[in-house]
């Protein structure tokens, strides 16, 4: 599969889509960071404007190095040659996505119940998964049970060797114990938009995980 372990990176930054910044200006500003792995979340947007984005997005992404990977969309993910794609417990089924994508892209999945964990060690397709939601959080609608440090804990432990970046409300606090659990890593989105010191964020984020 597409991401091996050199390629790892602890802080995956998901995008904020109706917030006060625009989409690609978030990229810019995560990149410019020295973020190194970006998800873009845009789901309830227009199909056009979200392609568009996402071919800014990927041109961004690619000149500063960073793995960018659409949320929610194959298609999407396909049109612009992103690194992958990231898809949710309703959209395509992971194998489906895989056959689409081929083996050379990123794959990746959202888990928040312990039957999920186990339908992805079995998938046998995927590449990472995000485990949570650690605590609640705007950003996502529909919101699944949130899990707790527990929670992420068992996730992670059903998940054989897949890696697991834990999500949901993470703050530069959780972000240590996030890595004492097991996780590869954190998935942050408002956190690192915050206040509008994203390179301040950013930093703080990368330190903790090396505490």
């Amino acid at each position: 599969m597409a991401l091996s372990i050199s390629q790892r990176y602890p802080l995956m930054a998901i995008t904020q889509h109706g917030g006060p910044l625009a989409q690609e200006d978030q990229v810019k500003k995560l990149c410019a960071a020295g973020v190194k792995w970006i998800q873009l979340r845009m789901k309830d947007a227009p199909y056009q404007q979200w392609l568009d984005t996402a071919r800014i997005a990927a041109k961004i992404c690619k000149d500063h190095g960073t793995i960018f990977i659409v949320n929610d969309n194959v298609q999407i993910a396909l049109e612009v040659d992103a690194n992958g794609v990231h898809l949710g417990r309703t959209d395509l089924e992971w194998r489906e996505a895989r056959r689409l994508i081929g083996p050379d892209k990123i794959l990746g999945g959202t888990v928040n119940y312990i039957h999920e964990a186990e339908k992805a060690a079995k998938a046998g397709c995927m590449d990472y998964v995000g485990v949570g939601p650690l605590r609640f959080t705007r950003t996502k609608k529909e919101l699944a049970p949130l899990q707790g440090y527990d929670g992420i804990r068992q996730l992670i432990q059903n998940l054989g060797s897949i890696p697991a970046w834990a999500i949901g409300g993470i703050e530069v606090s959780d972000v240590p114990l996030c890595r004492d659990l097991g996780a590869a890593g954190t998935a942050v989105c408002s956190a690192l938009l915050r206040n509008d010191t994203v390179n301040e964020n950013v930093a703080a984020f990368l330190k903790a995980w090396s505490v």
